[in-house]
This record gives structure tokens, C-alpha cells and sequence, in this order.
């Protein structure tokens, strides 16, 4: 049923910038969608999943696609560029599902008066990245757009990605099973507050990077496993990715403080600004749940890795209070981590 009371409301800004008010923003678009998969087996708009299933008909493997557009500022940051953040998080998006990432299109909007060596080297990242892997850019636009019709930024870039899953392997949001071990592939919040700092000129003195990261060489070693979600911590971080599994799933999920992994600087940062790094977005991060009889093999490919060198187990899934996110500190009380609002720190992809 499409919601009449939002047509005479305005689109607020952090509408755009994941948790609650963000999901009332996409409800209202997918409401008017009307075919929203293309077959009764595949997944489309209507999972709020991390891109679509298509099965491919007589083919032991289904198709995913995933889109996304990217209006970080600044567009240069310690760790990478937009760019490195088109790339990544389309191969991520990708592999959260299971799938491996074969191609990719490339959309860009550029401000007239920007340099070609700016666009260059934008386009050589994203070119960089997807070699690496072996994903081919297929197609894409360009368009060029007079000086001051685009606020605060020099170029937005579009992407969508494609990839394949092999029969039995799909991982979606709503997968997530009773007794499931929640599994974070390392420290929370990097990303965010890196840009945070380079963008606010503070005077804090940081060496902090970006954690943006394509995760290839981490997740589709694991995909053998019974792994029965993932997904990368974006806009609202660990809270709303664990929020939406449980909602999706059905189940309640319980994390321990003490052994969630956050760097240093980052608690420094998080209580300088008042932010709980819980809630903001990682670029090169997965959190996973997986049966608890594969958690420690998982825990262990994972940490073989150098991007998962600090991956841990934080919690589990359960059946009582379902729908909840439960947040054990660390004086052993419990308290509710709600899906935050929107991401704390905006612009930061």
C-alpha cells in the first residue's frame, strides 16, 4: 500500500544516509514498483538485500546485479579516492551474496573546470582494482555538468556490478539461523572517521586510513562453508547491518563489547566527536554469521588473511526477542543497540 500521508513532505537530507529514515525514503520508492523480481525464485527490491538474484534458466548458477552511486567528499581521503570507493564497494556488495564479481559499468558525472589528471587518476584506481581480479568495465555514461549545479563535489560516479553465484551458495539478509555465530572480519568504524577527520581539518593529529578494501580474497574462500549471511558495514555500520538481520531473519542477535575490535585511534576520535563507532561505516569490513560448527574454520581463514588479521567472533544468534539487537558491555549488563537513525558521519560514500 503506498504511504499518502509522505506526498505533501519534503526528502530531508539524512534521508540519504542509511538507518531509519533512510528505510522510510526506500519503502516509499519500492511501494510504486510493481514487478519487483524477475522470476518467483530470484530475489529483487523487495528483499532491501544487497543487489538482486536472477536465476539463470537451465544454469546451475544465478545472476546477481547490485548498483550503486558514490558522492563522497572530499574525493581524495587517506586510503584511496571515489574511485577505490566504486570499485570495492560494487565487488563487496557483490560477495556479500556469494557471488563472484565478473563486471561492472562505470557512470560518471563530472563538474565542467575539474582536470583531466584528476579524472585520470580517478579512472586509473578504479581500472587498477578491477584488473586485479579480473572484472571487465562493460559499459557506461558520462555526463559533463555546468559550474555550480553540483554542490560541494567535482564528480559522482555510478556503478553496477554483476557476478555469479554457484548453485546452493546464495547468502541473503534473511538467512540468518538460530545459534548462528556473528563473526566481524575486523576493526569497526575505520573508514568513517578517517574521513571524518581529513574532512573537518581538525587539529587532531591522525595517521588513521580508510579501511576501503575489495574483500575478494577474504570472502569466496568461505563460501564453502555454511555461511549464511554477510554483509559489508556501510551507512550505520555494525548497528544497522545486524538490525536488519535480525528483523529480516527473525531472530535476536546478542554482542559482547569487550571482544568487538576498534582500533585506538578510533575510540580516541569516537570520544572526541561523541560518535559510537558501532554505528559508522567501514569500506574493507564483513560481518558474518555462520553455523557454529564452521565459525572456528571461517575465524581461521579469515585471520590467515592481512585484511582479516584482526577478524573476531563478537556474538550470536538466538530465538528469544526476536527482532532485537542486544548489546552485552562491559560491566555485564545488556542494553538494546537500536538501528540508528542515519550514518553519523555523512558523505563518507
Amino acid at each position: 500500500m503506498l504511504d499518502e500521508s509522505l506526498e505533501g513532505k519534503l526528502i530531508e537530507l539524512d534521508m540519504g544516509q542509511g538507518g531509519k529514515k533512510m528505510d522510510l525514503l526506500i519503502k516509499f520508492i519500492a511501494d510504486r514498483i510493481k514487478i519487483k523480481r524477475v522470476t518467483s525464485q530470484g530475489l529483487g527490491v523487495e528483499s532491501f538485500d544487497d543487489g538482486a538474484i536472477i536465476p539463470l534458466e537451465n544454469k546451475k548458477v544465478d545472476l546477481v546485479v547490485t548498483t550503486d552511486s558514490y558522492t563522497v567528499t572530499p574525493i581524495f581521503f587517506k586510503g584511496g579516492n571515489i574511485g577505490t570507493l566504486a570499485a570495492c564497494g560494487t565487488i563487496n556488495d557483490l560477495l556479500m551474496m556469494g557471488a563472484k564479481p565478473i563486471a561492472i559499468t562505470l557512470a560518471l558525472i563530472i563538474r565542467e573546470g575539474i582536470k583531466f589528471g584528476i579524472l585520470g587518476e580517478i579512472i586509473d584506481t578504479i581500472v587498477d582494482i578491477t584488473t586485479r581480479y579480473e572484472i571487465a568495465i562493460v559499459a557506461g555514461d558520462t555526463k559533463v555538468m555546468p559550474m555550480g549545479s553540483m554542490y560541494q563535489t567535482e564528480i559522482l560516479v555510478n556503478t553496477t556490478g554483476l557476478g555469479i553465484i554457484p548453485e546452493g551458495q546464495r547468502i541473503t539478509d534473511s538467512s540468518v539461523q538460530p545459534e548462528d555465530i556473528i563473526i566481524t572480519s575486523g576493526t569497526l568504524g575505520d573508514h568513517g572517521f578517517a574521513m571524518l577527520v581529513s574532512r573537518e581539518g581538525t587539529e587532531l593529529e591522525s595517521n588513521l586510513h580508510s579501511d576501503v578494501a575489495p574483500l575478494t580474497e577474504l570472502i569466496l574462500p568461505i563460501t564453502k562453508y555454511r555461511v549464511h549471511a554477510a554483509k559489508d558495514p556501510t551507512r550505520g555500520g555494525l548497528t544497522a547491518v545486524l538490525n536488519e538481520w535480525a528483523e529480516k531473519s527473525k531472530v535476536s542477535i546478542w554482542i559482547d563489547e569487550d571482544v568487538i575490535p576498534i582500533l585506538e585511534e578510533v575510540k580516541i576520535i569516537s570520544e572526541v566527536f561523541g560518535i559510537d563507532p558501532l554505528n559508522v561505516s567501514c569500506e574493507g569490513k564483513a560481518i558474518i554469521a555462520v553455523h557454529p560448527e564452521d565459525a572456528e574454520k571461517v575465524l581461521k581463514i579469515l585471520k590467515s588473511h592481512e585484511l582479516g588479521r584482526n577478524a573476531a567472533i563478537i556474538g550470536r544468534a538466538k530465538r528469544e526477542r526476536a527482532g532485537k539487537v542486544l548489546l552485552r558491555t562491559r560491566i555485564g549488563g545488556h542494553r538494546i543497540l537500536d538501528k540508528p537513525v542515519g550514518e553519523p558521519i555523512p558523505r563518507v560514500c
